[in-house]
């Protein structure tokens, strides 16, 4: 058993990393970026598909890290889902760069690409399958929401393939 755990650590540790051409934020102020973001586009992925009403909530833990609750509402089943999470900083608390685990000791990348703190955030996981554009508000100005687009975009993400998150009741 101490052997699977062994290679599955060593398999999942490559899952906190940066994609090629994605930089964390320098100056990051986690206290500001704290709170709840609404998901307003993402790339798919099985863990939110069917999902709408997508929200994130970070509160600070007793360990120094950050709390993640991620709640969505499944609409063909009519119910809600919530998942329970952990983030840790990789690198210094000044680098938007953190590690969550939703899954034990298996963590994967969270990347703060840009923020203003107050309105929206750019954000990669550890390759460019992973992308979410948060808000603070269900719906994002569309100047905003365009350039951040184009960001991801540039950084070399699919944003074709961005699914767009219905936030309204």
């Amino acid at each position: 058993m101490k052997i699977v755990l062994l290679i599955l650590t060593f398999l999942f540790a490559g899952c906190v990393k940066t994609p090629e051409n994605v930089k964390p934020v320098d100056n990051f102020e986690l206290k500001r970026y704290l709170g709840t973001w609404y998901e307003v586009a993402r790339l798919d992925h099985s863990f939110e598909r069917g999902m709408e009403q997508i929200s994130a909530t970070y509160t600070l833990r007793d360990d120094g890290g950050v709390k993640v609750l991620n709640k969505g509402y499944i609409t063909k089943e009519q119910r809600w889902k919530d998942a329970t999470g952990k983030a840790y900083f990789v690198e210094d608390t000044d680098t938007g760069y953190l590690k969550v685990s939703f899954f034990g000791p298996f963590y994967g990348s969270y990347i703060v690409m840009d923020t203003d703190y107050e309105s929206y955030s750019l954000i990669s996981g550890p390759d460019k399958s992973y992308l979410w554009i948060l808000s603070r508000t269900p719906v994002l100005d569309n100047k905003v929401q365009e350039r951040l687009i184009r960001k991801a975009k540039e950084s070399g993400f699919g944003t074709d393939k961005l699914i767009f998150v219905k936030q309204e009741g």
